[in-house]
């Protein structure tokens, strides 16, 4: 990528190594994001003990700016190496912070008695994390201009409001919160996405890299999806009910995997390679930075659903509106989101994939009538039809270009 020359950086006394394109996902990198296992955990938790559409508006909140942190530190990751000393030292400051924020996610909204006001130490655990994401960077733009103007930009018209408002919500607290929270939100990845218009000044060195560190996550995510499982039945005495909801719960997880590894991801490094510099970083911020977020939102949602069911897996009433809303709501999220990031990557409109997850969000009313296995089995079955249709299609297309 090109390095623009310019005035010299108050930070160049602290080079690191610039990336390059044959740069992959380093160990430290696989370290970092272990604190997100446990964040992720933690919003599952907040989820289901609200047991509420606003609980789960919520959680989905807290969500969002847990993926702000972690694709920050993606971007930054793909500029230099986290296996360099400076940027080790920093991201080792941001995983504490993340941990502790990941810590309060219980009283993120309803602050427990004693101890710090658990609202306002998340916010601002979540504010030094970003602080120290934009001194690292500035850190590894050295001497590109471009690069540096685009930093400052971004944090000065985005993520500085976006805190303060974030802060803000923390001390008023009550009903208000939530929605300052959400709007301080949507203003950061608002006006992120506006302020780098045809990519910006940023760079993305290393496709590969790129591409994996996403697949990393989306893991990560699917293993919340395993968790669930073991979550909802994890005290009771093994039986057949259990061992049948354990075999189509993990089937549902493994075609979850399928959809998205075996059929698209490889789509999406391919497209990064196809292009260069600034269209590079359009899809990169597209199909990855935001898709990616419903993506991992789905299946944090569909886990949810999963755990519920299992929870009630060996009982005969019917599964219930909450439980069956957030199982097909998650899967239908998690298939259109899949569908555009396919479509990002230059794949033919995945039809199949669409089709399906409107099918899947409009069955909730049908899961929540049957037994909670049962609702199980439908959702494992109609993954498993969409799967099979796409690779029939798929199959008669190569061979008609053959």
């Amino acid at each position: 990528m090109r390095n623009e020359g310019g005035a010299s950086s108050p930070f160049s006394g602290a080079r690191v190594r610039v990336a390059d394109a044959s740069a992959r996902v380093t160990t430290f990198e696989l370290f970092f994001d272990l604190v997100y296992v446990f964040a992720f955990t933690q919003v599952s938790r907040l989820m289901a003990d609200t047991h509420s559409g606003l609980g789960i508006l919520q959680a989905l909140v807290v969500l969002a700016l847990l993926w702000w942190t972690w694709v920050s530190y993606g971007w930054l990751a793909n500029q230099a190496p986290a296996d360099q000393g400076v940027m080790q030292i920093g991201m080792s400051v941001a995983m504490i912070a993340i941990f502790v924020a990941a810590l309060t996610i219980p009283e993120a909204y309803d602050d427990l008695p004693g101890g710090w006001h658990g609202p306002l130490v998340l916010a601002l655990a979540y504010t030094l994390v970003r602080l120290v994401h934009i001194t690292l960077y500035l850190i590894a733009a050295g001497e590109d201009a471009g690069l540096r103007r685009q930093i400052l930009l971004t944090q000065a018209v985005a993520m500085a409001p976006a805190s303060v408002a974030l802060i803000a919500g923390a001390l008023v607290g009550g009903p208000a919160q939530t929605w300052i929270w959400l709007g301080a939100f949507l203003y950061d990845a608002a006006l992120t996405y506006f302020s780098s218009r045809g990519g910006g000044g940023w760079r993305l060195h290393s496709p590969a890299h790129w591409a994996e560190r996403h697949g990393l996550i989306v893991i990560l995510a699917l293993g919340e999806s395993i968790v669930a499982v073991g979550v909802g039945v994890a005290r009771e005495p093994i039986d057949w009910p259990i061992t049948v909801g354990v075999a189509f719960a993990v089937t549902l997880s493994i075609l979850l995997w399928w959809a998205y590894f075996a059929r698209i991801s490889d789509a999406g490094e391919h497209a990064l390679n196809q292009r260069t510099d600034a269209a590079r970083v359009v899809l990169a911020r597209d199909a990855y930075t935001y898709v990616h977020f419903l993506i991992v939102a789905g299946v944090i949602l569909a886990a949810l659903g999963i755990e519920e069911a299992m929870a009630h897996v060996g009982e005969t009433e019917p599964f219930g509106w909450f439980g069956a809303a957030a199982l097909a709501s998650g899967l239908a999220t998690y298939a259109a989101a899949t569908a555009i990031f396919g479509r990002l990557a230059d794949l033919p409109w995945p039809v199949i994939r669409i089709i399906a997850a409107l099918v899947l969000a409009a069955s909730v009313p049908v899961l929540a009538a049957v037994a909670a296995i049962w609702a199980i089995v439908i959702v494992v079955g109609m993954l498993a039809v969409m799967l099979v249709l796409e690779g029939a299609v798929g199959s008669r297309a190569s061979a008609g270009d053959g």
